[in-house]
């Protein structure tokens, strides 16, 4: 199984968005999968009731002076979660003081690649 479909969410809001029919939007894979591993990217460690392992440790990590190699490979590591991903990619774009910004790229199991940003 390549991925599941997911609810379409605005890049800039990160809120649903309406089809031209407007009902809420669906995103298919591998575009699904990419938004998917951008959510996991920006959910926070602790932030998920129902599973407080799961998530980015970003309050260690940006209270210091960040080490971007590290807060990379947490990242991938949180869009490696996301079924039917293979292989991630995080590219930053923009670090200022705790507020972080960029794409992620994956590759699902069926060679299918899609990017979306967090």
């Amino acid at each position: 199984m390549a991925g599941t479909s997911t609810l379409l969410l605005d890049a800039v809001s990160w809120d649903w968005v309406v089809d031209a029919a407007g009902n809420i939007a669906v995103a298919d894979p591998p575009y699904s999968q990419a938004q998917d591993a951008a959510s996991a990217i920006r959910l926070r460690l602790g932030e998920l009731y129902y599973d407080t392992t799961r998530g980015v440790p970003y309050a260690r990590i940006l209270a210091q002076p960040p080490n971007i190699p590290l807060l990379k490979s947490y990242m991938v590591a949180a869009a490696m979660t996301v079924p039917g991903v293979v292989a991630a990619v995080c590219f930053i774009t923009s670090l200022s003081g705790r507020s972080i910004s960029g794409q992620v790229q994956i590759t699902n199991n069926n060679g299918q690649t899609a990017a979306a940003a967090f």
